[in-house]
């Protein structure tokens, strides 16, 4: 009999998986990754097929319930899912598009003209990777229901079970995901109310209403209906940042069934807020419906401004960078064939979009600043100031860019660099004041652990432009020792350090310090927070010795809970610890830098739209949100990201 070895390579080596096992065994494939993401991946592709007929205009309605157990309801008031039997299945419509792979009313003519989701694999994907799925169907005055268990296996073909209003459609699908495929199978309220949000945002006139019903005390939910569409989330995005002109310009158009529409507004700060979206989908890279605008917009400023005489001959034109400055906009687009780069859809490709939203933008854009003269000159002497503030932040730029290592080293004086130079093994730590900086300089691993201690609080960045950041030592300091430049010359590849760790104390002081260092990293190294290099040192609360053991633990809770693991009888001491300065070096090294038992918290954007508000709310110029946003934050502050 012949043995199988390593060389050995046949036909009966090729694993063929059929329809949704394949989605079991590879769920990464169609969902992206199987942590919280994809979890709350699974809501999406469902509420998107309810979109897609709010869309084609026969769906007013969406509902969605966490239920008791963390499963999912979404019900919708549109048509239904056809209930006859499919032709080339043999079984109900409803069947099949919940059994089969690129089964549903997105492929093929009269179907949907513009859809989002996963191109019609979302139901049949939620099925594989779910325990249980009920799909319920309203439509021809009967109640129709099919169930699934264990990753979509017909436990119940599409049967009535009663009879309905002969007016009444929709369909009501729930789910529970399968705790074996994902990391987590706890829905976070938070997470689904943002997108929520923005759905209704995205489609003007659609009522959704987000409810949870694990909580017995609030079954109130929320509730988004936004008639203005996208001018009412410009508005939204505007509300914690001083406009500089009241109207919201909105502009659309349409052409061979393409949809385009945009809608924004300026505002006083220095930080452009631009997202783009395709069929609801948020193009987090861009692509040619942002290029268009992006392009027009420029165009447009810079030939008013020459106009209007208030951009002179001898001046040079506006850049791109200037017009962007302090600009809130939404731009969305729905096609009916849209061309996606990337498996995450991140850009679109469509080379038609981007003359059709130039078009579209250009046009509207010189209507308004004609029709418009006051709030054009507004804006126009917005631009101009950011121009001459560009020109300035490029002379302060060239202060921090690093001739040699030894620059790096003495900068100021205050940069303990380490001695290895291989990026991917070596981390800083930028440390709250002298005193801990000391310590953590004594403590450190000098071969790959460097130390920068500020010296006070620095800048806030969200109420300064670059120029004026750039003219700050401590922020100087932070760009030279990252080594990646910033603004037009920041360059990922040259950072120098694989972890940037942010030590202050767990008090107000501290707290401030790193937001304000959080601020700093977000706005003007954003690369570098999303590619998972920004952490916050999390310094012990307690300490507590019995014997010869030392044990430190970072909250009340865990102190509880270890103390609840120790023999009754045992004897045990509890030392609240001190600040970060008034450890010594020991101290510091055991508890907040030893790589063997300190624990860093890793700082993720989980969404750029909600910490761009997130960060205006915190630190910019309206004092009330602030104030409501940490009495609704404070008791759960341990758990916040960006």
């Amino acid at each position: 009999m012949e043995t199988k070895n390593e060389q050995h390579y046949d036909a009966s080596d090729i694993q063929v998986l059929e329809g949704l096992e394949a989605v079991r065994k590879r769920p990464g494939m169609y969902i992206g990754t199987t942590d919280v993401k994809g979890l709350h991946h699974l809501v999406w592709e469902i509420v998107d097929n309810a979109i897609d007929e709010a869309l084609a205009g026969y769906c007013k309605n969406i509902e969605i319930i966490i239920n008791k157990g963390n499963s999912i309801t979404v019900k919708d008031d549109g048509r239904g899912i056809p209930v006859g039997v499919h032709a080339k299945t043999g079984i109900s419509t409803v069947e099949t598009v919940y059994t089969v792979l690129h089964a549903g009313g997105k492929f093929g003519e009269g179907g949907y003209k513009v859809s989002g989701g996963l191109h019609g694999v979302g139901a049949s994907v939620v099925n594989a990777l779910s325990t249980y799925v009920t799909v319920t169907v309203y439509k021809d005055g009967h109640i129709y229901e099919a169930k699934f268990e264990n990753g979509g296996k017909i436990v119940q073909h599409l049967t009535v079970i009663g009879d309905c209003d002969i007016n009444r459609t929709g369909t009501t699908v729930t789910f529970k995901p399968d705790p074996t495929i994902f990391d987590t199978d706890i829905y976070d309220y938070e997470t689904i109310k943002v997108r929520t949000r923005e759905l209704a945002f995205l489609n003007k006139g659609l009522r959704l209403t987000l409810r949870d019903d694990r909580d017995s005390e609030d079954t109130t939910g929320d509730t988004f209906l936004y008639e203005g569409g996208i001018s009412e989330y410009v508005k939204y995005l505007n509300q914690n940042k001083t406009p500089i002109h009241e109207q919201i310009i909105h502009l659309e158009g349409e052409e061979d069934d393409v949809v385009f529409e945009v809608a924004m507004q300026y505002n006083s700060s220095y930080v452009e807020s631009i997202y783009s979206f395709v069929n609801n989908i948020n193009t987090h890279d861009g692509g040619t419906h942002e290029e268009g605008v992006r392009r027009a917009l420029t165009r447009v400023i810079n030939n008013y401004a020459r106009k209007t005489n208030l951009l002179k001959e001898k001046d040079d034109s506006l850049t791109g960078e200037d017009v962007k400055e302090g600009l809130t906009m939404i731009v969305s687009c729905k096609h009916p064939n849209p061309q996606f780069e990337g498996q995450t859809k991140g850009r679109l490709g469509n080379s038609e979009v981007r003359k059709l939203a130039d078009n579209v933008f250009s046009e509207g854009f010189e209507r308004f600043l004609m029709e418009n003269p006051e709030e054009a000159r507004i804006i126009v002497e917005k631009t101009m100031t950011a121009a001459r503030a560009r020109v300035a932040a490029k002379k302060a730029r060239e202060l921090t860019r690093r001739k040699s290592d030894l620059d790096v080293v003495n900068f100021g004086g205050k940069l303990e660099d380490c001695k290895e130079k291989d990026p991917s093994i070596c981390e800083i730590f930028i440390v709250e004041g002298d005193s801990a900086g000391g310590s953590a300089i004594k403590g450190r691993d000098s071969m790959t652990q460097a130390i920068l201690p500020l010296r006070g609080k620095i800048l806030n960045v969200e109420k300064a432009r670059l120029d004026r950041a750039l003219s700050n030592e401590e922020i100087r300091t932070i760009i030279t020792a990252f080594g990646t430049g910033i603004g037009q010359d920041f360059d990922l590849k040259k950072l120098r350090y694989n972890k940037i760790i942010i030590m202050t104390d767990a008090d107000v002081d501290g707290s401030h310090i790193r937001v304000l260092l959080l601020t700093l990293f977000y706005r003007f190294f954003r690369p570098i927070v999303e590619a998972g290099h920004i952490y916050a040192a999390q310094p012990p609360l307690f300490r507590i010795t019995h014997g010869k053991t030392r044990k430190y633990v970072l909250s009340e809770s865990e102190r509880d809970s270890y103390l609840a693991t120790l023999n009754p009888n045992t004897k045990y001491e509890i030392t609240r610890m001190k600040g970060l300065g008034e450890m010594d070096a020991e101290e510091l090294n055991e508890t907040t830098m030893d790589i063997k038992k300190r624990v860093l918290r890793k700082i993720t954007v989980k969404d750029t739209i909600a910490a761009d508000a997130t960060f205006s709310k915190l630190m910019g110029e309206e004092v009330e949100p602030r104030r409501q946003f940490i009495e609704e934050k404070a008791p759960y502050a341990q758990n916040l990201d960006i």
